[in-house]
């Protein structure tokens, strides 16, 4: 039975996330402390204590869902009965891709983080420089997406960036554009309209100063070749080749549209019939059931369903 573990994006962080699994498991502890040596500050706190006004920036959110993520995998992988689990492919959303390639073993946690650090803050940076925003639309196919994002644009940016699942579609581009199409999206059918609570335009020509500044980190990041596990990429729904590939998908990352619906439908296609999403929350687990409500599919995000899964006691 072909396995796919997913790991989630930014978003899904939750003040209290791993103090559970750390309070339970040594190795937990200890992949925060070094997490903590990394950053140069204490992310565990901010995981376990908050405030979420703090937790839910960019630069802070982005390196906490990494290491909180991966604490969980080390749990899932070194201190359960299910330590046989071998995934196949790894894939994750957006942000979550860097924890795919680190479960692969294609980058070390310390890189990993690293990246995952500076990409926050060079996301927040072109944020910064910028007006942008984005906005879920709930309830519409891609092509009413779309003519909805051309009426609203007026001449200013706004496109679809997340393909998330059938009927959730992400758009992105200035503030003005992104409050037409809001204002704008129940004439064309649309179920609802959130303004999300992002710092700027992700996944656009916005974010090309972001994907400039971490395109030159990548530069320095030690990336293994793929071998197996392979790791899908968000940009193209197809399997990493190379690791030259792989720092040119995260640098195009930014500025590209995430396609996570035909990235799991791939997976389907190709045979896997069990996924497992480790990490915070439960958007990915969500995002499958709409997909293929048949799909096998574990969620990974706490102590309780840690136990759940293991029978740890």
């Amino acid at each position: 039975m072909k396995t796919a573990f997913l790991f989630p994006g930014q978003g899904a962080q939750t003040v209290g996330m791993g103090a559970d699994v750390a309070a339970a498991f040594p190795a937990v502890a200890t992949v925060f402390e070094r997490a903590n040596a990394v950053v140069g500050f204490d992310l565990r706190r901010v995981c376990f204590e908050g405030p979420a006004e703090t937790l839910n920036t960019t630069t802070m959110s982005q390196p906490a869902i990494f290491a909180t993520s991966a604490a969980l995998l080390e749990v899932l992988r070194h201190e359960t009965p299910l330590t046989q689990i071998q995934p196949d492919v790894t894939a994750g959303l957006s942000l979550g891709e860097y924890t795919a390639l680190y479960a692969a073993g294609l980058i070390g946690f310390e890189d990993g983080l690293t990246l995952v650090k500076k990409r926050g803050e060079a996301m927040q940076a072109a944020a910064a420089a910028t007006e942008g925003s984005m906005v879920s639309i709930m309830g519409l196919d891609e092509d009413k997406v779309r003519r909805l994002c051309q009426d609203a644009a007026e001449g200013e940016l706004l496109e679809p960036v997340n393909f998330n699942c059938p009927g959730q579609i992400v758009i992105s581009g200035t503030v003005g554009a992104c409050e037409r199409a809001t204002q704008r999206a129940a004439g064309y059918g649309a179920l609802k309209a959130v303004r999300l609570e992002v710092a700027g335009a992700f996944h656009t020509r916005m974010m090309s100063g972001a994907a400039e500044a971490l395109r030159e980190a990548l530069s320095h990041c030690r990336i293994g070749e793929p071998n197996v596990p392979r790791t899908l990429a968000n940009i193209s729904a197809d399997y990493y080749p190379t690791a030259t590939a792989i720092a040119d998908g995260l640098a195009k990352q930014l500025t590209s549209p995430i396609l996570w619906q035909k990235c799991m439908e791939r997976l389907l296609a190709d045979g896997v019939e069990q996924f497992y999403e480790i990490g915070p929350g439960r958007v990915l687990t969500g995002l499958m059931k709409r997909i293929d409500r048949k799909a096998r599919i574990v969620n990974v995000s706490n102590l309780e369903a840690l136990k759940a899964l293991t029978a740890v006691e």
